[in-house]
């Protein structure tokens, strides 16, 4: 399975917990800790998306390993943001490495990444796939789980829902659909994140006057706190509007059980 992590709050340095700090995510691709019987290192490629001073997402995906990427240092050492979102890749047997597969995905108002597997691909999600117009499928970045998770997502976020329900209704359906998929998501906005843990690790603590989330804890912090199997992360900037791109305000995170058990979908 992949690695993420993410982060809202007032700017800091993406360079640190994504390549420096102690289990950094550097270091997740090619020595994690749980993998959970889904491969042993993430070597087919990654993904760095943030939000800039302009509000405008930008994204850094390569197919090749995290590790191999000598000019990475140098690229994100000046680069501050107040919301951003980081990704390293073990892909599916069968799906291609290339690098539109690698997260984030992302439109003018949010990242997103799967951390995970949507068991009996494609067939099982056929039917909700029915509901996205077809020019969008037609314009489907990568055949990949995760690329159409993202379009449904995207769907609902474009159609008014909110980002909590629409991440945990996806869950939901996409679980009826393929039981016991692995559905670790994350969604990260200006002034929101957003993440879930469904058959996986995720972990959440306050970084400064931020919210770090993380598939495994990249440092040795005692705040790190494990997000049980079922559990939603919900991060939210505290101020007016545009603080997570000006750096004038703070976050806090909440953490809620998702509204359907496993057991009842």
């Amino acid at each position: 399975m992949c690695r993420h992590l993410a982060y809202l709050g007032p700017p800091v340095r993406l360079v640190d917990p994504v390549l420096h700090t102690p289990h950094s995510l550097l270091v997740q691709s090619y020595a994690p800790k749980d993998m959970r019987g889904g491969g042993t290192v993430n070597a087919d490629g990654f993904g760095i998306g943030w939000f800039g001073d302009d509000g405008c997402p930008t994204r850094y995906r390569r197919s090749y390993p995290l590790w191999s990427d000598s000019a990475m240092s140098r690229l994100l050492a000046p680069v501050r943001a107040g919301a951003f979102l980081a990704a390293v890749r073990s892909g599916t047997p069968g799906m291609p490495v290339t690098e539109t597969a690698c997260a984030p995905f992302a439109d003018d108002d949010w990242l997103f990444s799967h951390n995970g597997v949507v068991f009996g691909w494609p067939e099982s999600v056929s039917g909700l796939a029915e509901s996205i117009p077809v020019v969008d499928l037609l314009r489907l970045e990568v055949p990949t789980d995760s690329a159409l998770l993202w379009l449904l997502l995207r769907h609902a976020l474009r159609s008014g829902t909110d980002p909590v329900r629409a991440l945990a209704e996806l869950t939901h359906r996409v679980e009826a659909a393929a039981p016991g998929s692995r559905l670790n998501f994350l969604l990260v906005g200006k002034e929101v994140l957003v993440a879930t843990a469904w058959t996986h690790t995720l972990s959440v603590r306050r970084f400064g006057e931020g919210v770090l989330v993380a598939s495994e804890p990249c440092d040795d912090h005692a705040d790190w706190r494990p997000v049980a199997d079922g559990e939603l992360v919900v991060a939210r900037l505290h101020g007016p509007r545009g603080h997570a791109v000006d750096g004038a305000g703070a976050a806090t995170f909440q953490i809620v059980p998702l509204e359907q058990k496993r057991s009842q979908t």
